[in-house]
């Protein structure tokens, strides 16, 4: 199973529901998610959020189609981390991110922390020209696609050991600091290629300018 999460980040920014949609996937809403899910033909098994990101008219028209999980404006957790929290409980493969970049920089940084709250998990935030993942310590294996460009980024203060196999510029057992921009827009001369660390926490970005089919 796997499960795709939309939250309310802008739409010009999320890449068409219907080139991850399939048998084996799970529809989640998210605030104004939910909105966009309908109107793109796809109904959600679950809808999460205070939905206060939708007018009045979009609101009585997500509530016939919908039961909705609503949550009060002020608490603890967000609206995308309370989806979050149900989704890693169904045991799914993988988990992606939609709507969760662009627009307000807090919600981005927020939705990074979550990355990291379940770095144990196998879970991609994606928009149209990015997927982000984080990392624990080990080796990985990676393939060329239609997001050439790799960076990879520290975000515990130091990642140590870093290698990179396969790359336009490869490393070596490199110590990469907190605030390092060593590693940003890095590129795949092969097929695949490796990357492997021995210590801290590292996000891997996989970016492609904005062009064609997205």
């Amino acid at each position: 199973m796997i499960i795709h999460i939309v939250g309310g980040g802008p739409s010009d920014c999320i890449p068409s529901f219907r080139r991850y949609d399939g048998e084996e996937v799970q529809w989640i809403g998210v605030d104004r998610g939910v909105w966009n899910l309908l109107r793109a033909g796809i109904r959600p098994v679950k809808a999460f959020g205070d939905f206060d990101s939708l007018d009045s008219a979009e609101l009585s028209h997500v509530q016939t189609a919908l039961e909705l999980d609503i949550w009060p404006a002020e608490k603890d957790k967000t609206d995308m981390e309370i989806a979050l929290d149900w989704a890693v409980q169904r045991d799914a493969e993988l988990i992606r991110l939609f709507g969760a970049t662009g627009g307000r920089l807090d919600h981005l940084f927020g939705n990074v922390q979550l990355l990291v709250k379940y770095i144990n998990k196998r879970i991609e935030m994606v928009d149209k020209q990015n997927i982000i993942t984080v990392h624990l310590p080990g080796t990985y294996t990676i393939f060329a696609n239609e997001y050439p460009y790799v960076s990879f980024v520290p975000i515990s203060l130091d990642v140590t050991g870093l290698t990179l196999k396969g790359f336009k510029y490869p490393l070596t057992n490199c110590h990469i600091p907190l605030g390092s921009t060593l590693c940003i827009s890095n590129e795949l001369i092969q097929s695949s290629g490796t990357f492997s660390f021995t210590d801290g926490i590292l996000m891997m970005i996989r970016s492609k300018d904005l062009g064609g089919d997205v």
